[in-house]
């Protein structure tokens, strides 16, 4: 039996750094057995089905393929279409309301408590708020990501100490619940 996934690929092709070119990185994924590989834009998602290992084990192997063939580390998050789409159900903000450029999703390692985020002066970061959901975090930045002093809040050593995360828009989650979809 196989399972369709998406590889979320954290910080390549950012800045003029860690370049990780798309069709290198469908080559790469083939040749570790998958099927039905593709990629979305140049920022690290990858699509592909697998008939064996799970969510953690696919993200260490692919991780492991990276740093040996492009000689560079990067954090990788693997996650099953029902994942992607529970996400995307379970959003606590009014999506289609709002532009895509507003709303993102941070995919998490691991799960998180609020208790990670209690330093987190929240009212002060207004009209910008967070949620936590299952191994992910949903932000509402009105300004843009780029903008977003929540984000950067959020995103500080002592809030991130132990786990990966990796962030997307909503257009991008939307997409790669698409793309993993049977």
């Amino acid at each position: 039996m196989t399972t369709t996934y998406a590889a979320l690929l954290r910080g390549v092709n950012v800045g003029g750094s860690r370049k990780l070119p798309m069709a290198d990185l469908r080559t790469l994924l083939t040749g570790l057995g998958h099927d039905g590989v593709r990629t979305h834009l140049q920022s690290g998602q990858a699509v592909f089905t697998a008939g064996h290992g799970d969510e953690q084990s696919l993200a260490a192997e692919l991780a492991g393929a990276i740093e040996e063939r492009f000689g560079f580390a990067v954090d990788v998050i693997v996650r099953d279409h029902a994942y992607l789409r529970a996400v995307a159900e379970a959003c606590p903000f009014p999506a289609a309301e709002l532009e895509a450029r507003q709303l993102h999703v941070t995919y998490l390692s691991a799960p998180v408590t609020a208790d990670r985020y209690a330093g987190v002066d929240a009212p002060a970061h207004l009209p910008e708020e967070f949620r936590l959901g299952d191994r992910c975090l949903y932000l509402y930045a009105p300004e843009g990501l780029g903008r977003s002093k929540l984000a950067e809040a959020l995103s500080r050593p002592r809030h991130t100490k132990g786990m990966i995360g990796t962030t997307r828009n909503w257009n991008t989650v939307l997409k790669l619940v698409e793309l993993t979809a049977p």
